[in-house]
């Protein structure tokens, strides 16, 4: 235990921006990608980069305290290498790439976040819309690079946590799914793979449907993934047997949450089940730091958009009839909340 006040902790975290603004700007620059399976001197690697020298060796000596670039040997001669974990999520070459996550913090986030006090004190979004005015929806969808660096960011967000709701969640007394905000038909693809019988559909709004469609074919369950498009306040949600949300209910304030719920309990038939995977906050309030963190980030990105507890969720399902609840670890802080009619 503690006995005297240290003030480690404090500057650990006040100074944690240094670090992960090292990380982001080396998946900016592609870094993991250009070392891939090879090694370099720090002068081929910043020669590779067009880095300035003043720069290479701490930045890259950084990342390999930080714990994201291996080095074999010290001074000029040391080669870097990537670590297991970079080579794997954060070469764009590697099927299990999630580098459009970090591609989105470091375009998006990063400088909004510079505006939390602001959001805190206003209520308001600090994103887009606080520079031109419009939703964050509507400016990303305006612009096809823009939506396409959206949609790989949040296909790398969620591959883990639908590749464990594939393993964790029975399927076997289902046939058929409708994954709601699908946006590159990742989670349908993925449960797809590991349940042969069920066939999906990924709805989500028309400029997506070509970059899900891309996707499907290239998966080659063209025949078994169907993409719908339509609004899901506007229109009906596809009716199936289970109907998934991910990281969809925390774009909203409550009363839109409460209708995207109702919506998906006129989708599912008798005993159908709608699961949410979200970064769910423990119902005491002290546990899921990023849970409340992401929370924050909603305020930022929408002003009146939350993250929630599974309390919450089985609160606002049983409003709109649901009977039966269930919430199931992820990976990480996520978890699947189940909600069964």
């Amino acid at each position: 235990m503690q006995t005297q006040p240290h003030p480690g902790r404090i500057l650990e975290t006040a100074t944690a921006f240094w670090a992960s603004k090292a990380l982001l700007t080396a998946v900016e620059l592609d870094l993991f990608s250009v070392l891939g399976d090879a090694g370099m001197t720090a002068e081929e690697l910043g020669a590779r980069l067009a880095l300035h020298p003043r720069g290479t060796y701490d930045f890259f000596d950084a990342l390999v305290a930080l714990g994201f670039l291996d080095r074999e040997g010290d001074g000029p001669e040391g080669r870097y290498r990537n670590t297991l974990d970079t080579r794997t999520f954060l070469d764009r070459n590697s099927p299990a790439w999630i580098g459009g996550l970090p591609e989105m913090f470091n375009a998006r986030l990063f400088g909004f976040w510079n505006h939390l006090g602001t959001a805190l004190k206003t209520g308001q979004p600090q994103s887009e819309v606080r520079t031109h005015g419009k939703p964050i929806f509507e400016e990303l969808y305006a612009s096809e690079s823009k939506l396409g660096q959206f949609l790989e960011a949040m296909t790398g967000a969620q591959a883990a946590n639908f590749a464990a709701l594939a393993e964790k969640f029975d399927f076997s007394a289902y046939q058929t799914v409708s994954d709601i905000g699908g946006a590159l038909a990742l989670l349908s693809r993925v449960i797809a793979a590991r349940h042969p019988h069920l066939r999906f559909t990924s709805f989500d709004l028309p400029p997506v449907a070509p970059h899900a469609q891309r996707h499907i074919d290239a998966a080659g369950l063209g025949a078994r993934i169907q993409v719908v498009s339509g609004d899901f306040f506007a229109d009906p949600l596809p009716p199936a047997d289970v109907i998934t949300m991910g990281n969809i209910l925390h774009d909203w304030n409550l009363e839109k949450k409460k209708l995207l719920i109702a919506k998906a309990y006129a989708a599912l038939p008798e005993g159908g089940a709608f699961i949410v995977i979200e970064n769910l906050i423990d119902d005491a309030r002290r546990e899921n730091a990023f849970g409340l963190l992401m929370s924050l980030n909603m305020l930022i990105e929408f002003g009146d958009a939350f993250d929630y507890t599974g309390a919450d969720f089985r609160a606002w399902c049983s409003e709109a009839g649901f009977r039966r609840f269930d919430i199931l670890p992820l990976e990480g802080p996520a978890s699947a909340a189940i909600a069964w009619k």
